[in-house]
């Protein structure tokens, strides 16, 4: 039977911060997302076209590159102001011989320099802890720009757009302790405080801003608690590789098609077994 291992609770260094400063009132000084920072804020917005299709014929080119403009521009730029706790561009990567050619990283600064959490594996659905470390306890200054469906449908950037915190907008931030290129999280509905579980909303931003990336080399993944997520709010992962994946290039055995389109495949020929899901239409 598989087992989770409890995993020892940390202290995260905003709640030894707050420990010390004597808690959040009157404002933390730290510019995060909490009520203490939020009013009057403003964060860049890119507001996507969204579409019955993940991909439609009939769909306008953004103002700009998506990926290598905005995204790939405004981590770099975190990075030129000292953000991550430390420069992953310098960590050795290299393709290790082999049938599977898998990805090797030598990454010292994501074991010792990696932002503590407090965290413990209980089961893998948790309800959200607000004591604990969460994405609302971030500086302003890690998120790169709020993603939203646009209200007309053209895709448009406002480069200072008010952070409404009724809507509780979708952002996308800096992961600063990235394990790649470009490293950010895609947090949904940040002020709503979602614990780790992935669910049909969030699934549907995620595949749009795939969509508005528009390049194969840039990954988009969701990982659960026990399954090295280990910030209980929810999250999905997304960097650059300019390297094939080896479960990219396993091949795959038609098992059904599903819910009229949805072509349901079981990977073969890799050490791990698992599924493929291919279809153009974003379900309603």
């Amino acid at each position: 039977m598989l087992r989770i291992k409890r995993v020892p609770t940390v202290v995260s260094n905003y709640q030894k911060e707050e420990v010390d400063e004597g808690g959040a009132a009157g404002g933390c000084g730290r510019n995060c997302m909490r009520d203490c920072c939020l009013p009057g804020a403003k964060l860049p917005l890119y507001a996507f076209q969204k579409s019955d299709k993940v991909e439609s014929s009939d769909k306008k080119d953004p103002p700009f590159a998506f990926l290598d403009s905005l995204l790939l521009g405004e981590w770099e730029d975190r990075m030129e102001r000292d953000l991550f706790r430390y420069d992953v561009t310098a960590c050795s990567t290299k393709v290790i011989p082999g049938d599977y050619g898998f990805i090797a990283q030598l990454n010292e600064g994501r074991h010792l320099k990696k932002r503590p959490t407090e965290f413990r594996v209980d089961k893998v659905l948790q309800p959200f802890d607000g004591s604990k470390f969460n994405f609302t306890k971030v500086g302003q200054e890690e998120i790169l720009f709020q993603f939203e469906a646009s209200k007309d449908g053209e895709v448009k950037f406002y480069p200072n757009a008010p952070v409404d915190a009724e809507s509780s907008p979708s952002v996308v931030a800096i992961n600063v302790s990235p394990i790649e290129y470009g490293h950010v999280l895609l947090i949904p509905r940040i002020l709503e405080c979602l614990p780790q579980r992935i669910d049909h909303e969030s699934l549907l931003l995620a595949l749009h801003m795939a969509s508005e990336a528009a390049n194969p080399y840039f990954r988009l993944g969701y990982n659960s608690l026990g399954a090295f997520a280990t910030i209980n709010h929810l999250h999905f992962q997304a960097y650059y590789l300019a390297v094939p994946f080896p479960i990219e290039k396993a091949p795959t055995r038609k098992i059904t098609d599903f819910n009229g389109g949805v072509v349901i495949s079981e990977i073969l020929k890799y050490p791990v077994r698992g599924l493929v899901f291919e279809g153009g239409w974003i379900l309603p």
